[in-house]
């Protein structure tokens, strides 16, 4: 199956493609340390394809293109011509491979066909981090302006839109939202909850998925019940709170600007720490990339607010209830956040305390397979059909093979993927966050709980149900 993309084209001459990828891949290798990497990898020459078994779009299609190590090879193959000394005496021969238009779309292609898992790499011989070769390519295919139109909308917005987000929601209507919720929760919970915004000199800034705002409500009030639970020191930026960061996906240019926005927001609130939602790409970006980008042991430590919640629940500041979850559940690791092992256990440990049949996928943890909407994939809504279809098969057999009910998938952008897989594959199954479920689990200090009145629901129904 082909996917199309929308491509944003803005000032790129087509007529000289070429030309304009090998200056910008010869820019990105002076300024970047890919150099090494690229070079071992080329000097290897690993296609042994054993990378296949672990690729979830490769099983579904069984297509040759999307073979790890053979999508790798199209970059690598243009490193080799015009970056190596061997290259560039067999061209001056009269032999080896030549940069053309229809290489250039081609790459366009296949490298947004990997969801950037890296799932791959556990199965290479050599070690080759494929998914770190496939980003490499999307960042040389950015800044000649190949870049899916969704992606770059999005970051655009949220670099120099007036919102400063990705999903134009101006802060007023955040400020809003935040109230509503606060209001939600007393009805629905009976729980007393607060967002803080713009408050100097509190230990954490907030940054959730902007987009849990406008459609994961249980997440937000979940989140701020912990808080308030824990006492917690926190707030809500207004001149940043979208976690989300595309650059991730497509560009270390724009992955930094909006890391160090980030940064700038944390220093200008007097702040000490960054405390990220549920969103696995936001979480990886800034844990990983605000120490690279911003000051090394210097930049403000990156919390997940799923470690948060798991050490104020194993320190005894947290109480939750046991078994209050009756339905099955299931847990989706995302990539960014357990490939390299780094949240696995605080999540399952929760888990397995508040439902009463709590099941696992097989593989998991850092052997995970990818929802299918990685790498940025899942806000190019013009391939839905491949993403589900295709890439989101495997995970909708490991999600039916459980016979869940529910699928915690803490991560924006794995929720909407998953929820489309559960939609397009005829599952019986709905996505939740895990503090939409600690929200029903919370055993809530006094000073939280609102005073039922006889004509309103109790506070705990629905329990059973959820």
């Amino acid at each position: 199956m082909a996917i199309s993309c929308s491509y944003y084209l803005e000032d790129c001459d087509t007529r000289e493609l070429p030309r304009r990828f090998l200056e910008a891949f010869a820019a990105i290798l002076s300024h970047s340390n890919y150099a090494p990497v690229l070079d071992a990898a080329a000097r290897m020459k690993a296609r042994c394809s054993r990378c296949a078994v672990s690729c979830q779009v490769y099983q579904a299609t069984g297509e040759l293109r999307d073979i790890p190590c053979e999508r790798s090879e199209l970059l690598l193959k243009v490193y080799r011509r015009y970056f190596t000394l061997s290259g560039n005496l067999k061209a001056r021969l009269g032999g080896g491979f030549v940069l053309t238009d229809e290489h250039i779309n081609r790459m366009a292609e296949d490298f947004y066909r990997c969801t950037a898992c890296r799932r791959c790499k556990f199965d290479c011989p050599m070690g080759i981090d494929h998914g770190l070769i496939t980003h490499l390519g999307r960042w040389i295919l950015a800044e000649l302006g190949l870049t899916p139109k969704a992606l770059v909308v999005a970051t655009r917005e949220q670099l120099e839109g007036k919102t400063l987000n990705t999903s134009a929601i101006p802060v007023p209507a955040m400020k809003d939202t935040c109230e509503f919720l606060v209001e939600d929760c007393e009805d629905l919970h009976g729980l007393k909850i607060d967002f803080p915004v713009d408050v100097e000199g509190a230990e954490y800034v907030f940054f959730a998925a902007v987009s849990d705002y406008l459609m994961e409500p249980d997440t937000l009030m979940g989140n701020a019940a912990v808080m308030m639970a824990t006492s917690g020191s926190w707030t809500i930026g207004s001149g940043d709170f979208d976690g989300i960061n595309y650059g991730l996906f497509y560009s270390d240019r724009m992955l930094d600007r909006i890391v160090s926005a980030e940064v700038a927001e944390v220093k200008r609130l007097k702040a000490k720490k960054i405390l990220i939602g549920e969103c696995g790409h936001a979480s990886r970006s800034a844990k990983f990339f605000v120490p690279t980008f911003c000051g090394g042991d210097k930049a403000p430590p990156v919390v997940n607010i799923m470690e948060y919640t798991y050490d104020q629940w194993q320190a005894g500041k947290l109480k939750l209830k046991k078994g209050v979850i009756k339905e099955r559940v299931t847990y989706h690791d995302p990539c960014n956040i357990s490939r390299s092992g780094w949240i696995t256990e605080q999540p399952r440990e929760i888990l397995k305390h508040i439902c009463a049949d709590f099941v696992e996928m097989t593989p998991n943890r850092e052997d995970n397979y990818c929802c299918g909407g990685g790498g940025g994939t899942v806000s190019v809504d013009e391939i839905r059909e491949f993403r589900t279809l295709i890439g989101g098969k495997t995970k909708a057999e490991q999600i039916r093979r459980t016979g869940a009910k529910i699928c915690v998938s803490p991560c924006a952008n794995c929720k909407k993927q998953v929820a489309e897989v559960c939609e397009d594959h005829k599952l019986d199954c709905r996505v939740s966050g895990l503090h939409d479920l600690i929200l029903l689990a919370i055993d809530a200090p006094d000073f939280m709980k609102i005073p039922k009145s006889d004509e309103n629901e109790p506070a705990d129904a629905g329990i059973k149900e959820a």
